[in-house]
């Protein structure tokens, strides 16, 4: 009964134009009728608008756990002969920061969120549309369910616009690259976590990468091991000059 109320309301109730694009929006990406209209909101609202707002930081810590579970069954059956190291692989790249962050914007999100733009660049937030992609993956687990939810990350968000071939063909182990570089080049390699940032439902690290005790690469991550990948890659880039020195 409540949720053919809340059909009703969607169609019969009048909205001002910012309700009805979102509620287009949430139509479009999801495949499904928003039934709590209020949960869609919370989850583009990002935390640098404060005063008289909810934040979509509770939604992005549950979307986050809801995210993992769906892609490791997702990849546990699509790979039945896989070892672990390998499924652990995949899913850290489907879900990482830069992917959900590109996901974000491919599905337009970045149109719909709310956010403080000098306050974003102030604070060093790189990853705001991919956290608030995790937000809405929790808003629909509450608005439908674990079933539809998992259905619209895998059918939707997935199969539309992640190809695991290319992902598996491009080896994004960073820190190992590095590592083996720096060895066969007879270099010193270290990699040291300056900052860990806690914040309400997550924490934030910082890594670097020193190559001889000089500064390579930078990076950011919810953990150490997602910074210091950044951290590796960014060094990356500096490979091949110093190898022909």
């Amino acid at each position: 009964m409540g949720r053919f109320l809340s059909l009703l309301q969607h169609f019969f109730i009048k909205k001002d134009r910012t309700t009805q694009q979102l509620a287009s929006f949430v139509r479009t990406v999801t495949g499904m009728i928003p039934s709590n209209l209020a949960l869609y909101k919370v989850a583009l609202q990002h935390s640098s608008i404060e005063e008289g707002h909810t934040s979509n930081e509770r939604l992005e810590f549950l979307g986050d756990a809801i995210l993992s579970a769906i892609v490791a069954d997702y990849l546990f059956k699509k790979y039945p002969l896989k070892e672990e190291g390998f499924l652990t692989d995949i899913r850290s790249r489907l879900v990482n920061r830069d992917s959900l962050n590109g996901l974000a914007r491919k599905i337009h999100l970045d149109k719909f969120l709310h956010y403080d733009t000098n306050l974003v660049k102030r604070s060093g937030h790189k990853f705001i549309y991919g956290n608030a992609l995790e937000a809405l993956i929790g808003a629909v687990y509450l608005d439908h369910g674990y079933e539809r939810c998992q259905k619209f990350v895998i059918d939707r968000l997935i199969v539309n616009y992640v190809s695991l071939k290319e992902l598996i063909a491009h080896d994004t182990n960073f820190k190992s690259k590095i590592i083996q570089w720096a060895h066969k080049n007879h270099l010193q390699v270290v990699f040291r976590i300056l900052e860990e940032k806690q914040y309400d439902y997550y924490k934030e690290f910082t890594a670097q990468v020193l190559i001889n005790q000089k500064v390579m690469g930078a990076g950011t991550g919810r953990t150490k091991k997602c910074a210091e990948q950044m951290a590796a890659q960014q060094a990356l880039q500096y490979t091949e000059p110093v190898e022909e020195t």
